[in-house]
């Protein structure tokens, strides 16, 4: 790490954060930045358990899809441990599991399947017609417009310099109290150059495919994940890559919420192309429930 972090983009970090250290043929370990938050943002773990993965397959294959459970969370004050079990490595595919461990206790676990490129058969969703990302409000002018009369955890959360940059096609919940359509269409795009190297751009993307999702299921309720009477968690992650992406451009995170009971909120995600290429799909099932207290 630089003796400096403060002269360290973000995106320079989280390539930083994915470079785990090897301790043995199946064991790694992450670090996590220091900026300021109690737990270990998802995104990350989901990452690291895949760059850890990834670092024992063969170069040819590369994932297609992985299922992540969110145990503990994680401090971000400790080295996070990721142990791989090999399962299979077949002519085709490769499985893996992960576990990341922190204080002796499993914190994550993750299953991964990787494959050889092949040619198949070929189809996708349309994506949505939205706004193109230039046309629409950047995080510089959120902040000026928003930030100042804006609850302390928004202010934290759209205030920090962050690798990943977040356009939402609309602003209607962060004004308004108004129950609305469990759906939003987000743009994205990292702050900083990603290597041109599969298994990078491949985590990055699972980084970043964590943003925003359990808000989605929030917007039918007029309420958000800042909402102090609210509290908010990750349980479950699964995404399927379908065509590689050089994360050199924005792209468009359209999510949907199907179902909210039990105290969870399911979303789906879909991410693409400016040019309309459907490059991941994403299910993530989250805790929503009131404080006991409220």
């Amino acid at each position: 790490m630089p003796q400096c972090c403060e002269t360290v983009t973000p995106m320079v970090q989280l390539i930083e954060t994915l470079n785990l250290e090897r301790l043995e043929d199946n064991l790694f370990r992450g670090v996590s930045p220091q900026v300021g938050w109690q737990r270990v943002f998802g995104g990350q773990v989901i990452a690291q358990a895949l760059m850890a993965a990834q670092r024992t397959t063969t170069d040819d294959r590369f994932v297609h899809s992985l299922h992540g459970y969110f145990l503990l969370p994680g401090d971000p004050k400790v080295p996070i441990i990721y142990q791989v079990e090999r399962l299979r490595d077949g002519g085709s595919f490769t499985t893996r599991r992960v576990t990341a461990i922190q204080h002796g206790r499993a914190i994550f676990a993750m299953s991964a399947s990787f494959q050889i490129e092949e040619p198949g058969f070929e189809h996708q969703g349309t994506m949505p017609p939205v706004k193109q990302p230039e046309h629409l409000m950047t995080e510089e002018q959120f902040q000026q417009m928003f930030l100042a009369h804006a609850p302390e955890m928004v202010k934290r959360y759209w205030g920090q310099k962050r690798p990943v940059e977040i356009r939402p096609v609309s602003l209607v919940h962060f004004v308004s109290k108004e129950k609305l359509q469990p759906e939003q269409q987000i743009w994205v795009r990292t702050t900083g150059e990603v290597p041109k190297d599969r298994h990078y751009q491949a985590a990055v993307l699972a980084y970043l495919s964590d943003m925003t999702l359990l808000d989605t299921s929030l917007y039918p309720h007029g309420t958000t994940i800042f909402d102090p009477h609210v509290q908010a968690a990750s349980i479950d992650h699964a995404m399927w890559f379908h065509r590689p992406c050089a994360l050199d451009d924005w792209l468009l995170y359209a999510q949907d919420s199907p179902s909210a009971s039990g105290a969870r909120g399911m979303t789906r995600g879909a991410l693409y192309t400016r040019s309309g290429e459907l490059v991941a799909s994403v299910a993530q099932e989250g805790l929503i429930r009131k404080r006991a207290n409220d």
